[in-house]
């Protein structure tokens, strides 16, 4: 079984990145996928998000995969949900950009070690989710070198567009010159307010560039939403009856019919 590599991919921060990286994996673990989520931001916050420490000196964590101390099958590590595994990061992440500065081939590190990891090991993860910092940094074009397909949470409000519009492009230039397969594969619009005559603006704006890219599952402004990572859970566990938790399995459940029509049109 081929594993699908999806990144979830906004540069700009506070758009729900990691909160749908959790949520997504979560979902599809509950439906019997086996998922593996990588955390590469520096913030670790899906690492904790999911249970586990990024502060805690463990050298388990992608830094030491993508410095060659490790390989990807020695990071991988159990959360408290079935089916969903992680390759936790920290902040010496960071530190990657300098350390690799003359090296001409860093684009692809990610990418050759996770080609490498999927060769030698017959896992059966059906999808890996990166969880991408929030800059068009080195560590983002390394994941989209790595990745089948994107995922791009896009915040209702005034200049997500512009951002969005930015991404595009970075995305192009990516596939013209790093890694021809690309192409987004949904967009999903968070923090909906539908009391508010911005976010449907913006709505009715991205549906109309984007089309049917665009989920038709939206996620709304939700306390329990925000609460659920300082318990290191996802909201789906958390509290499974919550708003949040709902378009999180309405997500899930849309995720999976659209890959059953990719596949059919395969």
């Amino acid at each position: 079984m081929k594993t699908k590599i999806i990144s979830i991919i906004n540069q700009k921060g506070g758009v729900g990145k990691t909160t749908t990286v959790i949520n997504l994996a979560a979902g599809l673990a509950n439906q019997g996928k086996n998922i593996l989520v990588l955390d590469l931001d520096p913030q670790g916050n899906a690492t904790t998000g999911l249970g586990h420490s990024n502060t805690d000196g463990s050298e388990k964590n992608i830094y030491n995969a993508l410095n060659g101390s490790k390989n990807i099958s020695e990071i991988i590590q159990k959360t408290q949900v079935e089916n969903l595994d992680i390759i936790t990061s920290n902040v010496d992440l960071s530190g990657l950009e300098v350390e690799t500065a003359g090296d001409n081939g860093r684009a692809f590190i990610l990418r050759d070690k996770l080609a490498l990891f999927f060769n030698e090991n017959r896992t059966n993860y059906s999808h890996l989710f990166i969880d991408c910092p929030p800059s068009l940094s080195l560590l983002t074009v390394m994941a989209l070198v790595a990745s089948n397909s994107l995922i791009v949470p896009v915040q209702t409000e005034f200049f997500a567009l512009e951002g969005l519009t930015q991404l595009v492009k970075t995305i192009d230039r990516v596939k013209e010159n790093l890694n021809s397969d690309l192409s987004i594969r949904g967009i999903i619009l968070t923090m909906y307010d539908k009391r508010n005559k911005l976010t449907s603006q913006v709505e009715k704006e991205t549906r109309e560039y984007f089309k049917d890219k665009v989920y038709n599952t939206v996620i709304p402004r939700n306390v329990r939403l925000s609460e659920a990572p300082s318990h290191g859970i996802p909201v789906l566990i958390y509290d499974e009856a919550c708003p949040g938790s709902k378009s999180y399995f309405n997500l899930t459940e849309e995720f999976l019919r659209q890959e059953k029509i990719m596949v059919s049109a395969a």
